[in-house]
């Protein structure tokens, strides 16, 4: 399964995502600038904001509520499509998923 990261200035990068891992591990494993996920996936940093795109938003879902006031904290401009990546998990429906960094 892939996943496509696209940076602020428009470059992008896709890397292979195995099912069940979070799409801040991949993040962080193909070196996605802007993806720091310092706390590990443990939702205590916010570090790894993402804007989920219009066409992936539906399949993705919303936050939960803890995820939601986490996102009061994070870097770049919040949004209706942030989400953290350490609480997006790949699985056969997100393959192909398109997920904006907003801040590098």
């Amino acid at each position: 399964m892939k996943a496509t990261w696209i940076l602020p200035d428009g470059r992008e990068i896709t890397a292979e995502v195995t099912a069940g891992h979070s799409l801040m591990e991949a993040a962080v494993a193909a070196n996605v600038p802007g993806i720091i996920g310092e706390c590990g996936g443990t939702m205590s940093c916010a570090t790894c904001h993402v804007h989920v795109t219009d066409d992936w938003r539906a399949k993705v879902g919303g936050p939960s509520d803890f995820e939601d006031a986490m996102l009061d904290i994070v870097e770049g401009p919040r949004t209706e499509a942030s989400r953290l990546s350490c609480q997006i998990e790949m699985s056969d429906t997100l393959d192909g998923l398109v997920l904006k960094v907003p801040f590098e």
